[in-house]
């Protein structure tokens, strides 16, 4: 009995440090758009989720692929480092941002679909499909173009799905090199400051936006991944939902 009451005291403490457990008590943060939110405590070994029914569902990873696209980038030799440069073709796209010249890190940093579709291209179908089988990415599926397959195309993957990859990835689990790893690891970094560092992703296509990512605080990691869906549903709207349940949570 006494061995019973431990082992439900250190349950109702993980859970406490997070201040939530229930559904409920996440819903108010996804007002107006169809949501799921999950985090892992990696000290604890615990999963919070918000709408975990849907935490299985794949949907298109959009530019949260980036984060795969580049180490596959940089595993094929067809990029070097962060310093990697494409050339601007001299087209006018959607952001102002996008028309100048992008190495890997700048091309991350601000999401840029075309430095990603060339890359994607140099890779090539056959060993881009290599890659994805070695990844166990989603459902495997590139079918719908190599130059745009996670773009609301074919390639699928769910919001667990993608928490475990990052897990693989931050603890380098992954078929790739410590070195290129470290290189992303690095790009990936929003925030760095009183002993918090933020490291994340966003993705927008179609009315979903994502924002997934991890927390290092001075001594536990946390992973999580949030997508939505709604009218005018994009990464940042994403990346906000976010970071508002981890103030909520007293993780940032």
């Amino acid at each position: 009995m006494r061995i019973v009451l431990i082992v439900i005291f250190f349950i109702t403490l993980s859970f406490a440090e997070f201040k939530v457990s229930k559904d409920k008590e996440l819903k108010p943060f996804f007002n107006g758009y169809d949501g799921v939110f999950i985090i892992y405590d990696e000290k604890q070994d615990s999963y919070i989720f918000y709408n975990r029914k849907k935490a299985d569902k794949r949907f298109s990873p959009a530019s949260t692929f980036k984060i795969y696209n580049a180490l596959i980038g940089l595993d094929s030799k067809n990029l070097k480092d962060e310093n990697s440069e494409f050339k601007w073709d001299g087209k006018n796209r959607e952001y102002l941002i996008w028309n100048d010249n992008h190495t890997l890190e700048s091309a991350i940093k601000y999401s840029v679909v075309w430095y990603f579709k060339k890359l994607a291209l140099m890779v090539g179908k056959q060993n881009m499909n290599k890659y994805i089988k070695k990844l166990n990415y989603g459902n495997i599926d590139i079918s719908g173009g190599i130059d745009k397959f996670w773009l609301n195309s074919s390639l699928k993957i769910s919001p667990f799905e993608q928490l475990e990859l990052l897990k693989k990835f931050y603890n380098y689990n992954l078929p790739f090199s410590k070195k290129d790893i470290d290189i992303v690891k690095k790009i990936l970094i929003i925030s760095d400051k009183n002993s918090i560092k933020l490291s994340a992703k966003t993705g927008s296509v179609n009315n979903r936006g994502w924002f997934i990512g991890y927390l290092e605080l001075k001594n536990r990691n946390y992973f999580f991944v949030t997508t939505i869906k709604g009218l005018e549903a994009d990464g940042i709207k994403a990346k906000k939902i976010t970071k508002d349940i981890l103030k909520f949570l007293n993780l940032i």
